[in-house]
């Protein structure tokens, strides 16, 4: 489950997770809904990034963020497929962990990985995506936090 596009080194990181074995991706993007503006400022201002607090008034959410997501999720299943694995998709609708399990249920996955930023108000409740699937999926939750592309271009 991703909230925006792999970076070079979250794909890196991801397909090589588990060595040489091969792996296969079912990809699931989570666009950003109104109801956690709030707690994403908050996160902002947490990180240090006031300027990101302020601006996420600005930000697309609800059904503005769909085409946004979906472009996101192709480029991060190009990215996945140009490494050699297998990589398919979908667009978070609605219930997020139910369509997350029965995902899982129906490739029988072995693991799921969470990439997302910090969300620390979230975390803290334990009501961040990976804390709340540990519940529900029935196989080791992996929580990653993803990367920053102008991180790592220095």
């Amino acid at each position: 489950m991703i909230e925006k596009p792999l970076t070079s080194v979250d794909v890196e990181f991801v397909t090589t997770l588990h060595g040489d074995e091969p792996v296969s991706f079912v990809v699931l993007m989570q666009p950003r809904g109104d109801q956690d503006r709030l707690l994403r400022a908050i996160d902002d201002v947490a990180l240090g990034e006031l300027d990101e607090a302020v601006h996420e008034a600005g930000e697309p959410e609800g059904p503005a963020a769909k085409a946004p997501a979906a472009r996101a999720l192709e480029h991060s299943l190009a990215s996945l497929r140009s490494t050699g694995s297998q990589a398919v998709g979908q667009i978070v609708e609605d219930h997020p962990l139910d369509l997350l399990k029965s995902v899982v249920d129906e490739v029988g996955a072995d693991e799921v990985i969470v990439l997302t930023a910090p969300h620390y108000v979230e975390e803290f409740f334990h009501r961040d995506w990976a804390s709340r699937a540990r519940h529900k999926v029935g196989v080791p939750v992996l929580k990653l936090f993803a990367h920053s592309e102008e991180a790592h271009s220095e």
